[in-house]
């Protein structure tokens, strides 16, 4: 059971979408008042999402790697203040629209203020903070000098996908890689001199929240992206094409209600006998690996490990696909072996057949209710408060939807008086504290919801829009909206539906 072991509840923010003054959100000080922020309000959870190196559209789910930290989210005040970086190396501060990551800018600015570090704590770093890093390096090397590397040949390929490199660098021909690593001696050094700083601020900004009595809540997407050190270091656990390299399967979901044509995602499918015959190797590895970073954990799209859907490669969109079946009773049975109880919450939503239940159920992971899912199908709706049961976690809303203003200001008339009928009436509190106080008195063990619901904001500060394929992902707040006003509001509800940590 992964779940506070009371009543708890938590709020759902990005690290991006913290305040800071290089155009992005990071581990600086906010972060740290966020935290304040959480344990002032009685919160337990602080839920973020993926926390890996985004690509081309800033997306956490698209990650050149299932377990290395986003560069972007260095705090770069720590490296001055220890002496790697100098106050003036940072120039004039991000200027840029309020409330919105300016991600162009930070890469510009962040990303050559860390090579100066890399190349400053190269020369420069202490006895003890080399040992620390070479520790670090050794501790992490199934994942950390494959990813170096391939960081590194991005850069000297322009940053051409994996598939474009040469053929011997594909085929990972031992000789092509000693040589690469050879000639990319420093870029691959820049790259784990700056997962281990992550890592190193990361532990310490979860330490901090964990002192507290805070959980982190971090969220694993069930695939990973197809040009992704993952796959080029672990292809035969893919479905590629030998000759072409491309996925002979292609993730997805079927038609449904909402398109026509289902949803064409492209991420290549894991190919489930090899993993079978490796006892999963790498998954487990994966999750180890998280549990480095997180407390308990979201798998994204868990019904594919029930059955998931595959769409041959070369197809444009997911119409053609077939359900194939995982061995997800025997994966997860072989994690608890290795790695005991399971820290993690199943992504059930969308269209759930029983397998997928009962796959759930077996190993006791509690599944989401989300409230904006809850008033449009009659009384047997699973996702109403009074259909609820404890082992879940209720939201008002996640990263993927609107927000609570937006969903309810979206929604006809008729649509909303089913809401207001549900409440007895019109909330002289707004209607995102009415779904707030619904979350929290809801039997289930966990409440959490989306900062912008707490903040009462409108649709332009969604954080995704899972059709757009651009304009996502950039929503920030402002260090002045965590009013007391609102702490002492949270903190209330908190301690009034029994969420608020229990005093011995």
């Amino acid at each position: 059971m992964p779940l506070p072991s009371s009543r708890a509840s938590g709020i759902l923010l990005h690290p991006t979408s913290l305040p800071g003054h290089f155009g992005i959100g990071d581990l600086s000080a906010q972060a740290y008042r966020f935290v304040d922020f959480l344990i002032e309000c009685g919160q337990q959870i602080w839920q973020v999402l993926p926390l890996g190196p985004t690509g081309f559209g800033n997306s956490p789910y698209l990650a050149y790697s299932a377990l290395a930290g986003n560069p972007l989210l260095i705090n770069l005040d720590w490296l001055a203040a220890e002496g790697i970086l100098r106050q003036s190396d940072f120039g004039e501060p991000a200027v840029g629209k309020p409330g919105k990551v300016d991600y162009d800018w930070a890469i510009r600015t962040k990303l050559p203020l860390l090579r100066k570090a890399s190349q400053t704590f190269s020369a420069k770093a202490t006895p003890e903070r080399k040992t620390a890093f070479e520790k670090f390096c050794r501790a992490q090397a199934y994942w950390l000098d494959d990813y170096a590397l391939f960081m590194s040949l991005k850069s000297a390929y322009n940053n051409k996908g994996w598939h474009e490199w040469d053929e011997e660098l594909i085929q990972r021909k031992p000789e092509a890689l000693a040589l690469a690593r050879e000639q990319l001696a420093d870029e691959v050094f820049y790259h784990k001199y700056v997962q281990s700083e992550f890592f190193r601020q990361w532990s310490s900004l979860k330490d901090y929240a964990n002192e507290q009595g805070v959980q982190i809540f971090g969220d694993i997407p069930i695939y990973v992206a197809y040009d992704s050190v993952d796959v080029w270091a672990n292809p035969e656990i893919f479905c590629l094409d030998e000759e072409t390299h491309q996925p002979t399967l292609m993730a997805g979901v079927p038609p449904d209600y909402f398109s026509e044509t289902g949803q064409l995602w492209g991420n290549p499918v894991y190919n489930w006998e090899q993993l079978q015959a490796t006892q999963f190797q790498w998954w487990v590895q994966r999750i180890a690996g998280m549990l480095n970073y997180v407390d308990l954990m979201r798998i994204d799209h868990f019904r594919a490990f029930a059955a998931y859907w595959a769409v041959p490669g070369g197809e444009t969109v997911a119409i053609n696909g077939e359900w194939l079946e995982a061995p997800g009773a025997e994966f997860f049975q072989i994690l608890k072996q290795e790695l005991g109880e399971l820290p993690i919450v199943a992504e059930d939503l969308g269209v759930i057949t029983p397998d997928v239940e009962a796959l759930r159920d077996q190993f006791e992971f509690p599944g989401m209710k989300v409230l904006h899912f809850a008033f449009d199908s009659g009384p047997q709706n699973p996702f109403l408060p009074y259909n609820h049961h404890r082992n879940c976690v209720v939201y008002t809303g996640t990263h993927d939807n609107n927000t609570t203003v937006g969903w309810f200001v979206a929604r006809s008339p008729e649509e909303q008086q089913r809401v207001l009928d549900y409440l007895g009436g019109e909330p002289a509190e707004g209607i995102h504290w009415a779904l707030i106080r619904m979350a929290m008195c809801s039997v289930a063990d966990l409440s959490v919801f989306p900062l912008q619901d707490l903040l009462g904001l409108g649709e332009a500060s969604r954080m995704n829009f899972p059709s757009r394929a651009d304009g996502n992902w950039d929503w920030r707040y402002e260090a002045d909206e965590l009013t007391p006003e609102l702490r002492d509001r949270l903190r209330h509800l908190t301690q009034l539906y029994n969420r608020a940590p229990q005093v011995s």
